[in-house]
């Protein structure tokens, strides 16, 4: 069959079929492409090569983006991985979405989509701003939604059962040991939902943050339990909690331990073979720098970043390791590379000797409240009939949305308008922002988010005033 269009771009010449079918010519020679792709693997020291397991060739993406979009077209990578999609369509002048469960997999492209806006400016080419949204919330309200047309208290009893249902998943993902007798049983024994490793666990709200109140609850409780030791988990904490109300359990005979619930634990595979890593929070401070001969400018320094990670158990962790292997653990807020070797002598070496070492990004908004979150929601339905079918009775009828209105979710818009970070060529981290200079005197919030070495991020407020 031959080619009855063509179409160039750049150096690549695209022959289009009668069937709508392409074929790719590159440079003079014009040779079609087969249906068998030779595509070289990316060269070990190229600046594209992240290290990502499920990591693909520029090359490989740019062919099926050229073929399968124009430029202004906008391409999807619901599975983003390390982002090649996104920074081979932003290369190529398309606009993208892309998301991902994993937290590494949103991590790694945003950098590595920084890293090609950087090329671009540097080259005085156009490029975008982009936003990196944390669906979470979403995902949760999505998974204890209660449909149907059920009355007040039906409504009432299908949502405690759901959400009885979503703690014995976070249990089971925690490896928690419910007080219905079995790992993830959520049956709650007064206040408390669970216990691992002679710890008690209880479970926050699930669409709010965990705040001082929760947290004082929560000592109260165990004091009068006569229990020391307790792990709290939440989606989210209250900005600020920590770690102010460590100290205080800590003061009142209380080990308390709070713990991230992660995105994965939607995921029932990484849940059914125990992938699931719930994190500690850490604590970020970052300090104003005014600047004299500027009464409108400030520079953010970000100048502490505490970590209460802990594997628990290290010596239980040590105990279980082989002879001759080495693993990397979390002790009391610091990195260890423990190695252990065939005569079962234990030599620990400390990976992370300044608080700095942790720190693998971070970024700043200068007016952080200045854009709010805005979601459309789905307002009035109406039935819609439908035939009946062989077999099925009564008719069905489809719920048909007649129209969405706009609402704020109560959050804001995390705009990275400065950021320094760390790549596999470059380990150094700027700790002090280029000046910033506002339109006019005032009061601002500025936010500073934090992505440590784990791939979890922390974020803080900062009030400023200009003028």
């Amino acid at each position: 069959m031959q080619p009855v269009t063509k179409k160039v771009e750049g150096e690549r010449v695209w022959l289009k079929n009668e069937d709508g079918s392409l074929m790719y010519a590159e440079g003079a020679t014009e040779r079609p492409v087969g249906d068998v792709w030779t595509i070289p693997i990316i060269n070990p020291v190229a600046s594209e090569r992240l290290d990502y397991p499920t990591q693909k060739p520029e090359r490989l993406i740019e062919r099926v983006v050229l073929s399968g979009s124009n430029e202004g077209d906008l391409v999807a990578d619901f599975f983003c991985g390390s982002g090649t999609t996104a920074a081979v369509a932003e290369k190529l002048g398309r606009k993208w979405i892309v998301s991902d469960l994993g937290k590494f997999a949103v991590h790694t492209t945003r950098k590595r989509l920084i890293g090609v806006q950087r090329e671009k400016k540097a080259a005085e080419e156009d490029f975008r701003a982009f936003e990196v949204l944390n669906l979470g919330r979403y995902e949760r309200q999505a998974y204890l939604n209660v449909g149907g047309r059920l009355t007040g208290k039906q409504k009432a009893q299908a949502l405690a059962q759901k959400e009885n249902e979503f703690r014995e998943l976070i249990l089971r993902a925690y490896k928690a040991t419910g007080f219905g007798g079995s790992e993830g049983t959520a049956t709650q024994d007064g206040f408390f939902h669970g216990a691992r490793n002679g710890r008690l666990v209880v479970i926050g709200p699930i669409n709010l943050p965990v705040g001082r109140l929760f947290v004082e609850e929560v000592i109260t409780e165990c004091r009068k339990r006569g229990a020391s030791r307790v792990d709290v988990l939440a989606f989210e904490f209250e900005m600020g909690l920590f770690p102010a109300a460590l100290e205080e359990a800590r003061g009142k005979g209380i080990d308390l331990t709070p713990k991230y619930i992660p995105a994965e634990v939607f995921d029932k595979r990484a849940v059914d073979k125990g992938q699931v890593v719930f994190h500690d929070v850490s604590f970020v401070e970052a300090t104003p720098r005014y600047e004299k001969k500027n009464k409108l400018a400030v520079r953010i320094e970000l100048t502490d970043f505490s970590v209460y990670y802990t594997q628990g158990a290290a010596e239980a962790a040590i105990a279980a390791m082989k002879e001759g292997k080495s693993e990397v653990m979390c002790e009391q807020g610091q990195l260890y590379k423990v190695n252990k070797s065939k005569e079962g002598i234990v030599k620990k070496d400390r990976l992370t000797k300044h608080w700095t070492d942790w720190v693998d990004y971070w970024a700043v908004d200068f007016d952080y409240m200045s854009r709010k979150e805005i979601i459309k929601v789905p307002v009035g339905t109406g039935l819609g009939g439908v035939a009946s079918l062989p077999g099925l009775e009564p008719p069905q009828a489809e719920l048909t949305i007649l129209d969405f209105e706009e609402r704020w979710t109560g959050g804001y818009i995390f705009e990275n308008e400065w950021q320094s970070f760390r790549t596999r060529q470059n380990r150094d981290l700027e700790l002090k922002t280029a000046e910033h200079t506002y339109d006019r005197p005032g009061r601002y919030t500025v936010a500073v988010k934090v992505i440590d070495i784990f791939g979890n991020d922390t974020m803080t407020l900062v009030p400023v005033n200009v003028g």
